[in-house]
């Protein structure tokens, strides 16, 4: 009798394990096929170079350092 049931479980972890990999194996085929359609469809735009000039960017630094800088001081006033 121990024999049949230790083979009754090691088929029904044998089906389990088959049905879990065939799950897995439709789930990457079917994910592969979702990336094709929505590249086909729905394709992806080439990015826009950004034309601002090196100017402008130290400008926003300037920006950024100041407001920093006047942030630092309003805590520091607060603080004491």
């Amino acid at each position: 009798m121990e024999y049949t049931l230790v083979g009754e479980a090691l088929k029904f972890m044998v089906l389990g394990m088959l049905i879990v990999f065939v799950f897995l194996i439709v789930l990457v085929q079917v994910m592969k096929l979702q990336a094709y359609l929505i590249n086909k469809y729905f394709p992806e735009k080439a990015p826009e170079v950004p034309t601002s000039t090196p100017q402008d960017n130290a400008t926003q630094d300037a920006h950024h350092v100041a407001a920093i800088v006047a942030a630092i001081a309003e805590f520091r006033k607060n603080k004491s």
